[in-house]
């Protein structure tokens, strides 16, 4: 693995982790504080819309800088983002430092994929992607339970200190050893950005990453409560299940991008409905602790392996602002994210049971396939069209 990526690859680490750890120590965090678990679990969705709404607006407002520049400026801020959640003295302080933090968490991660995908090897960008996403992947598996076990015994202002040091770990490296690229549009003005979005094919390609995500999503909301009350597991084991998860997750990141190097749309669809097969299988098989188990691997690998093809064809389709789109894309998981969590609980709520979160996934994962094919039906098309033009030039010439 090339040394840039492996810079570019801890950063993802580093961030990931602040996102993602704050679940195992929250209730040191609102017990220092001297605030209710509630008031604390605000944080994380105080970073959700922090990413949600920053990425978009912070990504148009810096397309016209360098690349290597801006996610130096970006790792800083992130930097002094977690410093200050380290030191800070009340609630609010820590409230804002996080909503700083989540800014520009989206636009360091869309400038890193089309730093690493343009600067890849040719028909190698979804693998070179996939590398990335395993940063992420990392820091649910070892990121965050490390971090949890250094707040536990260190206090969870420690954990933000180690995270701070990860990250400016990560901007050293990324200094010495990351090219520069400019900026795909160098001058271009936010609106100007913006444009990108009248492509039909770039709106298809994000709500297909919204979409197709939302089935996976929504099991993982209800992980805890459908492995304990459905299956049986003990309570204890569901953080082994999460490595389990975690695992799996990695796995199928790096054969998606094997894949989606190879075949990008065939290989998207027929990994989304391998997908709907395992979520129908966990469903008929939750009863049973041991199948349910091989499941949870399963459903970790086949869910990532779709994603480094899917952030490949946003930047496919968004070859004029890649790194916008690459941004709204992410904005439009976290959206997908908070809908899989509401539409789970109506499902649950409806009468249908917790078990049947897994039938709604496999539904919701069906939708996505049938825009998955009309997006490839699309390309298809469009390049049938193209060819025709050509050969129609070419032969009145």
């Amino acid at each position: 693995m090339p040394l840039k990526l492996i810079s570019l690859m801890l950063c993802v680490f580093g961030i990931t982790t602040g996102e993602f750890v704050i679940a195992g120590i929250l209730p040191d965090v609102a017990s220092d504080l001297d605030v209710s678990i509630p008031s604390a679990g605000l944080l994380v969705t105080a970073y959700a819309i922090g990413m949600i709404i920053g990425g978009p607006v912070m990504t148009a407002l810096t397309a016209r800088y360098a690349r290597k520049p801006l996610i130096v400026a970006l790792l800083v801020i992130v930097v002094v983002g977690n410093l200050a959640s380290a030191f800070a003295p009340v609630y609010a302080v820590l409230f804002v430092a996080r909503i700083i933090t989540a800014l520009v968490t989206a636009t360091f991660f869309a400038n890193a994929i089309v730093i690493a995908a343009s600067t890849a090897p040719e028909g190698k960008q979804a693998s070179t992607v996939s590398k990335l996403v395993f940063g992420m992947n990392l820091s649910m598996m070892l990121g965050a339970p490390i971090g949890t076990v250094i707040g536990n015994n260190f206090g969870w202002r420690a954990t933000f200190i180690v995270i701070a040091g990860v990250c400016l770990l990560g901007l050293l490296l990324v200094l010495q050893l990351v090219p520069g690229v400019e900026a795909s549009t160098p001058g271009t003005s936010a609106v100007a950005e913006l444009r990108v979005f009248r492509s039909r094919n770039v709106q298809l390609a994000i709500v297909v990453t919204a979409v197709a995500n939302m089935g996976l999503l929504m099991v993982f909301t209800y992980f805890a409560p459908l492995l304990t009350d459905v299956t049986g597991f003990a309570s204890g084991a569901v953080a082994i299940l999460l490595l389990v998860y975690g695992v799996g997750a990695a796995v199928g990141n790096f054969v998606g991008g094997w894949l989606s190097d190879r075949a990008l749309m065939p290989s998207q669809i027929g990994l989304l409905g391998l997908l709907t097969v395992g979520l129908l299988l966990t469903w008929a098989v939750s009863g049973n602790i041991a199948a349910t188990a091989v499941m949870v691997f399963l459903i970790g690998a086949l869910g990532f392996s779709v994603i480094p093809g899917m952030q490949t064809r946003v930047l496919n389709t968004a070859s004029s602002a890649p790194t916008l789109a690459i941004a709204v894309n992410a904005s439009a998981y976290q959206v997908a994210a908070a809908l899989a969590g509401w539409l789970g609980g109506r499902v649950i709520d409806g009468g249908m049971g917790l078990r049947s979160v897994y039938l709604a996934a496999a539904a919701v994962t069906v939708v996505g396939i049938a825009l998955s094919c009309y997006a490839w039906y699309r390309d298809r098309a469009i390049a049938g069209s193209t060819a025709k033009q050509e050969a129609a030039q070419t032969s009145s010439a």
